[in-house]
C-alpha cells in the first residue's frame, strides 16, 4: 500500500511538494558523496603534501570510469524502472535486480583487471610524472581493486532513487560516507599507507554501500517484486538499460579523455604551482555540482512515471521547476565563492600562494555554475521520454566537437588561463543547445490535459 502510495503522490501530487519532498534527501545524499572526492583532497592536502594532492587528482577522474560502469547500469535501471513502473510493467520489474547484479559483475570482472595493469600508463597519459605519477599510480591501482562494489552498489542506489525512495537511498550513501571518513585518517596517517590509504578507505565505504543495497532488496522493501540475489541477465532488458544508460556513460567518458586533455595542457603550459591549483578548482566545481546532480536524481522518477502514465504536461513542467530550484540552490554558494576565493581555495591548499591571475581564473572557470541545472536536468529528462539519442548528441558535441579541439589549441596561444575560460564558454553554448534541443523534444510531445498540481 505504501508503495503504491509513492507511485500515486509522484502522478497526482503537487509538483512543488513533490520536488521538495524528493529533492532534499536526493541533494543530501549527492553533496555526501561529493564528499568523497572532496575530502580525499582535504585529507590528502593537509596529511601528506601537494604533490600528493596532485597525483590524487590526476587519478580520480580515471576513477570515475568505475563510477560511469556504475552510472551506465544505474541510471538506465532507474530511468527503466520509473517508467516501467508508470505503466505497470510487472513482469520487466521482477527481472530487474538480477540483471542489475549480473551486470556489475561482468563490467567490473572486464575493467578491473586491465585497469590495474595498465593505471601506470594511464596516469602518465593523465600528465603525471615523477612524484606526481608514482602517487597517482598508487590511488588509482587501489580503486581498480574495489571496481565491483563501485559500480554495484551506485547502480543498486541509482534503482532505489528511481522508485522516488531519496530518503532510503540518502541514508545508505551516509553510512557508507561515515565510514569512508572515519577510515580515512586512520589510513593515511596512523597506518602510514598514504593515497593508498585514502582508496582503501573508499573501497570499503562503497563495499558497505553495495551491501547495504542487497540488504534492502533481500528485506523486500521496494516497490516492486524482484530476485535480489540472482545473477541472472535478461537480454532484453539488459539492451534497454544500456541503451537508456549509454549517454551518462558516454559523458562519463567523455569527461576522463577531457581530464587527460586538461591535466596535460596544465602540465605543459602551467608552472609546479599550477597543477595543484586546477586540481583544487576541479575539486570544487565538481563538489558544487553534487547538489545539481542531487535535483537531477530527484527528478528522474518523477520525469519518467510521468512519462510512462501519459502525462507529459507534468513532465515538461517538473523540468522547469527543478532548474529554478537548482538556481537557487548554487546561487549563494556561487555568490559566496566569488566573493571569497582565497578562503575556499585556502581550505584545501593552506599556505598555498595565489596570484592575482588565479584568483580571476578561479572566478571565471566558475561563473557558469548557477546556470549548470539547465543542462543536468535536460540530461535526465530526455532519456526518462525515451530520447536516449539527444542525450548522447549533447554529450558528444559538448566534448568532440568542442571541449578537445579547443582545450588542445588555446592553451598554446593565450596561455594557462584559456583552459578555465575556454571551459566556461563551452559550457554556455552547450547551455543554449540544451535548450534547443529540448525545447523541440517536448514539442512533439502529445498534449494532455492536466488537472492536478
Amino acid at each position: 500500500m505504501q508503495n503504491e502510495k509513492e507511485k500515486h503522490f509522484i502522478l497526482n501530487g503537487n509538483l512543488k511538494t513533490i520536488l521538495w519532498r524528493l529533492s532534499w534527501p536526493s541533494v543530501l545524499a549527492m553533496v555526501l558523496y561529493g564528499l568523497n572526492s572532496f575530502l580525499d583532497g582535504v585529507f590528502v592536502g593537509r596529511l601528506m603534501n601537494k604533490e600528493a594532492l596532485a597525483g590524487v587528482g590526476i587519478a580520480y577522474p580515471l576513477a570515475q570510469i568505475t563510477l560511469g560502469l556504475g552510472s551506465l547500469i544505474g541510471t538506465g535501471a532507474g530511468t527503466a524502472l520509473s517508467i516501467w513502473l508508470g505503466a505497470n510493467e510487472k513482469e520487466k520489474l521482477q527481472k530487474l535486480i538480477g540483471t542489475v547484479n549480473g551486470m556489475s559483475v561482468l563490467l567490473s570482472l572486464l575493467v578491473c583487471l586491465p585497469l590495474y595493469l595498465l593505471a601506470e600508463p594511464l596516469v602518465r597519459l593523465m600528465g603525471g610524472a615523477g612524484d606526481v605519477l608514482t602517487y597517482g599510480t598508487a590511488y588509482f591501482r587501489i580503486t581498480t581493486i574495489g571496481a565491483l562494489f563501485w559500480i554495484h552498489g551506485l547502480a543498486l542506489n541509482m534503482v532505489i532513487r528511481g522508485e522516488g525512495k531519496m530518503k532510503t537511498a540518502a541514508w545508505m550513501i551516509a553510512l557508507g560516507l561515515i565510514l569512508d571518513v572515519i577510515l580515512k585518517p586512520i589510513f593515511i596517517k596512523n597506518f602510514g599507507w598514504g593515497v593508498s590509504g585514502a582508496a582503501w578507505a573508499t573501497n570499503t565505504g562503497m563495499l558497505l554501500y553495495s551491501v547495504i543495497g542487497l540488504w534492502y532488496f533481500a528485506r523486500r522493501k521496494s516497490s516492486f517484486i524482484s530476485k535480489w540475489n540472482s545473477l541472472k541477465i535478461d537480454v532484453p532488458i539488459a539492451k534497454e538499460l544500456l541503451k537508456l544508460g549509454l549517454p551518462g556513460m558516454i559523458l562519463t567518458i567523455m569527461t576522463v579523455v577531457q581530464s587527460a586533455v586538461v591535466l596535460n595542457a596544465v602540465t605543459r603550459y602551467g608552472t609546479s604551482a599550477d597543477l595543484p591549483f586546477y586540481t583544487v578548482c576541479n575539486r570544487i566545481l565538481l563538489f558544487m555540482m553534487m547538489p545539481i546532480i542531487g535535483l537531477m536524481r530527484a527528478l528522474q522518477p518523477v520525469s519518467g512515471m510521468n512519462y510512462g502514465a501519459g502525462q507529459y504536461d507534468r513532465v515538461i513542467r517538473s523540468y522547469w521547476l527543478f532548474v529554478f530550484y537548482g538556481f537557487c540552490i548554487i546561487a549563494p554558494f556561487w555568490l559566496f565563492m566569488t566573493f571569497f576565493p582565497a578562503t575556499v581555495i585556502l581550505s584545501m591548499l593552506p599556505n598555498f600562494v595565489i596570484s592575482p591571475q588565479q584568483l580571476v581564473d578561479f572566478r571565471v572557470y566558475l561563473a557558469v555554475l548557477p546556470f549548470l541545472p539547465i543542462v543536468f536536468m535536460c540530461l535526465v529528462t530526455l532519456p526518462s521520454i525515451q530520447r536516449a539519442k539527444e542525450t548522447s548528441l549533447i554529450a558528444m558535441l559538448r566534448q568532440v566537437f568542442l571541449y578537445f579541439p579547443l582545450m588542445i589549441f588555446l592553451p598554446g596561444y593565450f596561455g594557462i588561463s584559456a583552459i578555465y575560460w575556454g571551459s566556461t564558454a563551452i559550457d554556455m553554448v552547450m547551455i543554449v543547445l540544451a535548450l534547443v534541443i529540448l525545447n523541440r523534444c517536448f514539442k512533439r510531445l502529445p498534449l494532455t490535459i492536466q488537472t492536478t498540481n
